[in-house]
């Protein structure tokens, strides 16, 4: 077990360093947009599947409450936990279109769409990305994998910051890595240090 351990902590530490190599500087460049779109009034819709999910809604939570500085709350919105409009929309059209109607009734073109899937290819996330695309948006993608990174989303998206990894659990312990990132540089850009 302890074999286990050590070896799965080598490999999570491996992903995010490959992470880190190859998307440094759109990271940054990230920071710079979620800043400007907070500071121009618009706002950070994000969303995303199952665990990717459960991150939408902690980066939504970090922005809107705080992360490491206490400071006026920042219009971020998690698309997934209206469970009202996702099951309505589910049921009455189709699961691919939860995020997309959801992008249709609350996007603006100053604002910013973060979709994350690990495999860059669920179709929600997609057709969400497309629709926040016609109206204006900057979009952005958190993805995984190697033989295509960023999958369908690399296509269609402004940005994609690809976790160059085929384990899906290393992919998330990057994307939670980098979600933390940009909370903690936003925060010191927007409100400096304290």
């Amino acid at each position: 077990m302890k074999t286990l351990l050590s070896t799965n902590l080598v490999q999570s530490i491996m992903a995010k360093e490959a992470f880190i190599k190859e998307a440094a500087d759109d990271i940054i460049r990230l920071t710079e947009w979620i800043r400007e779109v907070f500071e121009d009034g618009g706002k950070l819709l994000i969303f995303g599947n199952g665990g990717s999910a459960a991150d939408a809604q902690h980066l939504a939570a970090e922005f809107v409450n705080r992360f490491l500085i206490n400071r006026r709350p920042l219009p971020a919105l998690a698309l997934t936990t209206d469970t009202s409009v996702i099951t309505s929309i589910a049921n009455d059209f189709s699961y691919e279109l939860i995020f997309a109607k959801q992008i249709q009734a609350l996007g603006k073109p100053e604002d910013l769409a973060l979709g994350i899937s690990t495999s860059g290819t669920s179709a929600n996330v997609v057709k969400a990305m497309q629709t926040a695309r016609d109206i204006g948006m900057k979009t952005v993608a958190l993805t995984g994998g190697t033989a295509r990174p960023g999958g369908d989303l690399a296509a269609i998206c402004d940005m994609v910051l690809n976790v160059p990894s085929d384990s899906t659990p290393h992919i998330q312990e990057a994307h939670l890595w980098v979600e933390h990132v940009l909370c903690e540089i936003v925060e010191k850009q927007m409100f400096g240090a304290s």
